[in-house]
């Protein structure tokens, strides 16, 4: 019983590290990379759809995507929506080919998208600690229940704290490395 809450908790707090990378992951870096366009959605014969579900995204060199529509009649609505996107970036056309220019990034768009890391982050942190008291919640619970000791239950507190640990230590390294890729030049 406490294994399975213990083993609940590092599933659901294994799925908060998964979200972090995706956040993460858009936003962008000085380098091309292909993430940087996984929230952008095109209107693909009236529905919203994923650009990767309509095109080819590939990186030309380090500082060029190329996006390749599957169908030739929607490179203009997938021009369109790379531009009303957030991310500050005007793609150019040849024929079916777009072509997508990475920015050099300014030190104030830099700290700007740090800054953005560390909330995203911070809210990780605060999912993880959300889980933890979720789980010492059921601890206490079982406690009062007498399904459990107070021993057992001691006990398992203190691994839920060291899972808890391990899990905003990872998320400190992830943001680590989100920072010094954001701050390379």
């Amino acid at each position: 019983m406490i294994e399975d809450l213990k083993k609940d908790g590092e599933e659901r707090m294994e799925k908060t590290l998964i979200a972090l990378g995706t956040s993460l992951n858009k936003i962008r870096t000085g380098r091309a990379h292909p993430s940087i366009l996984d929230g952008i959605r095109v209107s693909y014969y009236g529905s919203e759809t994923p650009l990767s579900q309509v095109a080819a995204i590939n990186v030309e060199d380090a500082r060029t995507l190329s996006v390749v529509p599957w169908e030739k009649n929607i490179v203009p609505d997938v021009e369109k929506a790379i531009m009303k996107s957030d991310l500050g970036l005007n793609p150019s056309t040849a024929g079916t080919v777009i072509r997508i220019p990475m920015p050099m990034l300014t030190e104030e768009t830099r700290k700007g998208f740090t800054k953005r890391a560390k909330q995203e982050a911070e809210q990780s942190r605060v999912s993880v600690r959300n889980i933890r008291r979720d789980i010492l919640a059921d601890l206490k619970e079982l406690q009062k229940d007498k399904e459990i000791s107070e021993d057992e239950e001691r006990k398992a507190q203190d691994d839920v704290q060291k899972i808890t640990d391990r899990f905003i230590a990872e998320i400190e390294k992830i943001l680590a490395a989100k920072e010094a890729d954001l701050m390379e030049i």
